[in-house]
């Protein structure tokens, strides 16, 4: 399952991701994993949630980006929520592309993994195959 946060810049989307991300580690049993671009949440989330700089494995585009989490989630098969800051920073804001990024990880999170993307544009700039998620 995959649900989108959007909004423009200075929206408050990191923040809103921020609260879901400690309420569930609170909550939630098994494994959560935040994946962002240059570790700025390391002091903002709880220390049970893994976090994951793509900076530092080089990731860059969303072929890439799919790749490194679909190894994330074969690692580790506890992990049970994902939640990915800046989508389109790491995707070098290819709005077009999103959407076919989205239909890959939400084919391999199915019903047993929650996703939750930050998307930095408008909902009206959106494409459709992206509006979908939210």
């Amino acid at each position: 399952m995959i649900k989108l946060i959007v909004g423009g810049k200075g929206s408050g989307k990191t923040k809103k991701m921020i609260e879901m991300i400690n309420e569930s580690a609170t909550t939630t049993p098994g494994n959560i994993v935040c994946i962002e671009k240059s570790m700025k949440l390391t002091y903002d989330v709880s220390h049970a949630v893994r976090l994951i700089d793509v900076d530092e494995y080089k990731i860059s585009g969303y072929e890439t980006l799919y790749g490194f989490i679909a190894g994330v989630l074969a690692g580790n098969y506890d992990i049970v929520e994902v939640y990915l800051d800046g989508v389109l920073k790491i995707g070098n804001h290819d709005l077009a592309g999103l959407g076919g990024l989205l239909a890959k990880l939400d084919a391999i999170a199915g019903d047993n993994i929650k996703m939750v993307v930050t998307v930095s544009s408008d909902e009206a700039d959106l494409p459709e195959d992206v509006k979908k998620y939210i």
